[in-house]
């Protein structure tokens, strides 16, 4: 499975992967999904969110163990975040059979579609649209980088963007949905660890910082006669860093864009994107109120206009300590540990009870090409994801 879905999406130049949502690559994910579905005789099926699932039992019945993650990336993103969980999940099913397990209770593998929110900038579409955290409204109103809409996007793909909405019904057919992830950190690694369980997700969220000067011609206008928001964007990124160390917190100046961005031009506008994240709210609150502070301070003394704008959230999840104990219980001595990364897991929680397991990623780097877990840790998740599933489907 590893070795025919690696090469999808995958960058030459970079090593990294380009899995965008409703492009090509996320088409050729969705073909190797079906496939793994078809290949096991299970039932699939692709909700009106464009989510995938693949059923083993009736999938109209109630009280059904899911498990599943996502197979789209982030821009260069790793080979493991997100399709460590997709391929462990038909793994752990292999396994559940080879044991001679019955499951009394339905069981699904699902695909959330667009979790990463790399083309049009907000994270877990397919599993907010399903939970009725993003209104069929706030979807189509989304636009990639070439302005193209995430309702033209889905059609060109072949799906029809004016089914999306909530699905009340399905989740309320699951009984519990477990997540397996390759850990982006390395608490595992420290700790000795293969496996880990999630304890919480941390507050995190998005926020649009536009900063408006003044076009001028670079070698021909004075320092001091200058509005350059540029100035005012680098101080910005720099007290981010220093907010968020002095809290204990998490802020990244991920992604910029400038207009007119000429080499020989100053800006009139350059626009940053913050992601923060902490431990509790109060914190996190805090924390981008300060870095705020500190663009428009600055922005005054630099003649440049500051605006912030939040374009996405996700409070504190803590996962349901019965769900948690559960599968502490069947695994034995696996360490319990909170995360700071946002996954399909957290945005279900809301409606359904769900879990994360963790698998040791020995440099702790994600998001990126060096992302890595061994094939050993990867067989020790997917042997811990069979007994978690045997022991919520199978008894």
């Amino acid at each position: 499975m590893w070795k025919d879905l690696l090469p999808i999406g995958r960058e030459a130049a970079s090593g990294g992967y380009r899995r965008f949502a409703w492009t090509g690559a996320d088409v050729d994910c969705r073909e190797w999904f079906r496939a793994q579905a078809e290949s096991r005789g299970l039932a699939y099926e692709v909700d009106r969110n464009g989510n995938q699932w693949a059923w083993l039992g009736d999938p109209a019945a109630e009280d059904a163990v899911v498990t599943g993650s996502h197979l789209d990336s982030v821009p260069d993103g790793g080979a493991f975040d997100g399709p460590l969980g997709v391929v462990s999940s038909f793994a752990a099913l292999d396994e559940l059979r080879s044991r001679g397990a019955r499951p009394t209770r339905p069981l699904a593998i699902v695909n959330f579609g667009d979790e990463e929110g790399a083309r049009f900038g907000l994270a877990c579409v397919g599993s907010r649209l399903a939970a009725g955290q993003l209104t069929p409204e706030q979807a189509h109103a989304l636009r990639d980088a070439d302005g193209v809409g995430l309702a033209e996007a889905m059609e060109r793909a072949g799906y029809d963007p004016e089914a999306i909405g909530p699905d009340p019904e399905r989740l309320a057919r699951i009984g519990a949905f477990v997540e397996l992830h390759v850990e982006q950190g390395r608490a595992l690694d420290l700790s000795g660890h293969p496996i880990g369980i999630a304890s919480a997700i941390w507050p995190h969220g998005r926020w649009r910082f536009d900063f408006h000067g003044e076009a001028n011609h670079a070698g021909t206008t004075r320092l001091e006669d200058r509005r350059d928001p540029m100035l005012t964007y680098a101080n910005t990124v720099l007290a981010a860093r220093k907010k968020a160390r002095l809290a204990g917190a998490l802020a990244t100046f991920g992604k910029v864009s400038v207009e007119p961005n000429g080499v020989n031009a100053i800006p009139s506008l350059v626009r940053g994107w913050l992601d923060s994240r902490a431990a509790d709210q109060e914190t996190l609150d805090a924390v981008v109120a300060e870095i705020e502070r500190a663009a428009v301070e600055r922005g005054e003394r630099d003649g440049v206009d500051v605006r912030m704008t939040r374009e996405s959230f996700t409070p504190v999840v803590e996962f349901g300590h019965a769900l948690r104990d559960e599968l502490a219980a069947l695994l034995g001595d696996a360490p319990v540990l909170p995360t700071g990364a946002g996954h399909d897991a957290g945005i279900l929680s809301a409606s359904v009870p769900t879990a994360m397991l963790f698998v040791r990623n020995p440099t702790g780097v994600s998001h990126s090409p060096a992302e890595t877990a061994a094939e050993d840790d990867c067989l020790a998740g997917v042997t811990a994801l069979a007994d978690v599933l045997e022991g919520l489907a199978c008894r």
